[in-house]
């Protein structure tokens, strides 16, 4: 039997310079941020703007995705079919993909001299530079976190029990909503809290796609890198926001990962 020895100092060190290195920015970042006049700065118009933007526009996109990334993770899970390893692949894609060239592949596809652009336009569509565009550029970048989750979820499910749920009557609907949905959940809601998190922080697609216009579609991540330009305040303002915001979604996610790993040993 052998007990867990103390680590050796070397490797001690080594976490001890990382740890300062990715802390001492964010801490840099707080203590200018949060002052006295962060409530001030905090309702000035162009922060209330993109607020406004980021948290319209990351809802719209997570609706979207629940609605299209859940049906689409469950195919993946539970179905073998040709051609599966290369949606699964081209889904992924946007994960390894820079956000650059995402915008520059919607303006292509999306935009006014774009493949699917003249047609829009006749049908008095406009998508780019337009809030739309913001959403799409969000949903292209943040789905795949979703449906990643989602699919890890779904494939983690003893079937068995599934299976007890139409030996005892209940129809396939039904199975899903009140077994394969609950004991999926965890799995779901983390991949969402992902995907809002890559989309609140997009900035290289949607700033191609989108524009960076106040009050339509200039969102926080926006919204920062246009005041470092004239006014620091509403920069360190809305970076200490989404410091905020990113340190408890990561307490979130793994709250969520915590209470399903004690839910799998139980």
């Amino acid at each position: 039997m052998t007990g867990r020895s103390a680590p050796p100092a070397v490797l001690l060190a080594f976490a001890a310079l990382l740890t300062v290195f990715l802390l001492l920015p964010t801490a840099v970042l707080l203590l200018r941020g949060l002052t006295p006049a962060f409530l001030p700065a905090l309702a000035s118009p162009a922060v209330l703007d993109a607020l406004r933007v980021s948290l319209s526009t990351t809802l719209c996109t997570l609706a979207v995705t629940l609605l299209f990334g859940t049906p689409v993770a469950y195919l993946l899970a539970r179905h073998r079919f040709p051609g599966r390893a290369l949606l699964d692949t081209t889904l992924d894609l946007p994960v390894v993909l820079p956000p650059v060239v995402a915008g520059v592949a919607l303006l292509l596809t999306f935009g006014r001299q774009g493949l699917l652009g003249a047609p829009l336009t006749l049908a008095g569509i406009s998508v780019a530079f337009s809030p739309l565009a913001v959403v799409l550029a969000q949903l292209f970048t943040s789905a795949p976190f979703y449906i990643r989750a989602a699919k890890i979820g779904f494939s983690a499910i003893d079937r068995d029990i599934e299976a007890a749920a139409l030996i005892d009557g209940a129809t396939r609907r039904r199975a899903f909503r009140h077994v394969t949905w609950p004991l999926a959940f965890p799995f779901l809601l983390e991949g969402l809290v992902l995907a809002w998190a890559r989309a609140l922080g997009e900035f290289g697609a949607t700033i191609l796609f989108a524009g960076s216009l106040q009050g339509r579609t200039r969102t926080i991540t926006l919204s920062i890198y246009a005041a470092l330009e004239s006014d620091l305040a509403p920069a360190l303002v809305l970076s200490a926001v989404m410091v905020i915001v990113a340190f408890t979604l990561l307490l979130v996610v793994r709250l969520v990962t915590a209470r399903r790993q004690d839910t799998d040993h139980a």
